[in-house]
C-alpha cells in the first residue's frame, strides 16, 4: 500500500489509456528519442488517441476500440499517413505495456492500419519558378527559393545550413544538419541525407549576392545580430521559424499569381521533376535529394521520367526484330 501511494505500483486494472499514455511518454519516450520525435508523438497522443480512446481502462482496451477510432479519423478527413502514424504510436506504446506485464496482449496487433495512399506531388513548372523568382526580386528570401529549386534541399536542411558548409569557390555545399519544427538542430534525416551537393551557377550567384547583403545587415544591426553562422537566418541572425517561412511563401505565391496550394517543400519536388524530365539519371537525383534508396526516388517521380510510361511491347518487337 505504501508503494502504491508513492507511485511505485502500477494499477493496471483501473488505470485509463490516457493515464498510461501520458506516463509512457514521460517515462519511456522523452529521453530516448529526439525532441522533435517526442513532440510529434505527444501531439498525436493529445490530439487523437486520448480524445478517441483515452477514457477506456487499459485492461479493457480491445482491437475494436482502435479499429473504430481509425475509421472515425479517416471519415473526418485525416490522411491515411496520419492514421498509420497513429497506429504506429499506439502499437509501440501497447507493446511496452505488454513487456512490462501491464496487459496480457497488444490490442493493436489485431488491427490492420489503412493502406497508405501515396500523396500526389505538386511541383512547379519552369515558368512558375521564373514567375516566383521574378515576384521576389530584391527580397532577402529569394536566394533561399533559388537554392531550394537548384539543389532539392529540404526546408529544414536549408534553414540549418551554415556558411562553413558552403564553398562558393568550388561551387559545393554539405548537408550536415536540419532544423526541426521545434527549432532544434538535429542530425540529418538518414545517413544518405548527410551529403555533398554541387551548386549550379545560378545558386552560386544568388549565394554570393546574399552573403554580401547579409554582411551589410550585420553592420546595420550591430548589437542586435546574433551570429549563428547561418546562411538563411532571421533578420537578426537567429534560426528562422519554419512556420513563418511557410506563411511568407504563401504571400509570395499570391504576389506571383500562383496557386496557394503549393508548399515550400514542393520546391524540392520541382528540382527533382525538372532534372528527371531533362533525362538526368535517377541515381544522381537520388543522391542529390538524399533519399535512402533509389526505390523511393523511382516510386515518387516515375511518372515524370522519360520512358517510364510504357512502350514495353514495341521495345520487345524492336529488340527481337
Amino acid at each position: 500500500m505504501a508503494d502504491r501511494d508513492s507511485g511505485l505500483v502500477f494499477d493496471s486494472e483501473n488505470v485509463t489509456v490516457e493515464e498510461y499514455l501520458n506516463r509512457w511518454l514521460t517515462d519511456s519516450v522523452r529521453d530516448t528519442v529526439r525532441r522533435s520525435t517526442y513532440d510529434s508523438y505527444k501531439r498525436m497522443v493529445d490530439n487523437h488517441l486520448v480524445p478517441g480512446v483515452g477514457y477506456v481502462k487499459l485492461s479493457k482496451l480491445k482491437p475494436d476500440h482502435l479499429r473504430q477510432l481509425y475509421r472515425q479519423k479517416l471519415d473526418s478527413g485525416l490522411s491515411t499517413r496520419s492514421v498509420q502514424y497513429m497506429h504506429t504510436i499506439a502499437k509501440k506504446a501497447l507493446k511496452d505495456a505488454v513487456r512490462m506485464e501491464r496487459v496480457p496482449r497488444n490490442p493493436a496487433d489485431a488491427v490492420d492500419p489503412p493502406k497508405l495512399v501515396q500523396d500526389e506531388i505538386h511541383p512547379l513548372s519552369a515558368a512558375q519558378v521564373r514567375a516566383l523568382l521574378a515576384a521576389t526580386e530584391g527580397e532577402r528570401i529569394q536566394p533561399l527559393y533559388t537554392v531550394a529549386v537548384h539543389t532539392g534541399m529540404r526546408p529544414g536542411e536549408m534553414l540549418a545550413l551554415r556558411w562553413e558548409d558552403v564553398d562558393l569557390d568550388t561551387a559545393a555545399a554539405r548537408v550536415n544538419r536540419a532544423l526541426s519544427d521545434s527549432g532544434e538542430m538535429n542530425e540529418p534525416k538518414t545517413a544518405k541525407s548527410r551529403r555533398r551537393i554541387e551548386l549550379s551557377a545560378a545558386a552560386v550567384s544568388a549565394l554570393r549576392a546574399h552573403r554580401k547583403r547579409q554582411l551589410e545587415e550585420r553592420i546595420e544591426k550591430a548589437g542586435l545580430w546574433e551570429d549563428y553562422g547561418l546562411v538563411f537566418p532571421s533578420e537578426v541572425g537567429t534560426p528562422m521559424n519554419r512556420h513563418n517561412l511557410s506563411r511568407t511563401f504563401k504571400k509570395h505565391l499570391r504576389r506571383a499569381e500562383l496557386p496557394e496550394t503549393f508548399r515550400l517543400y514542393d520546391l524540392r519536388h520541382t528540382c527533382a521533376t525538372l532534372l528527371l524530365s531533362r533525362n538526368v539519371h535517377p541515381k544522381y537525383v537520388q543522391e542529390l535529394l538524399g533519399h535512402a534508396g533509389i526505390t523511393l526516388t523511382l516510386d515518387t517521380y516515375s511518372h515524370v521520367i522519360p520512358g517510364m510510361d510504357g512502350g514495353t511491347a514495341s521495345a520487345m518487337d524492336e529488340a527481337l526484330g
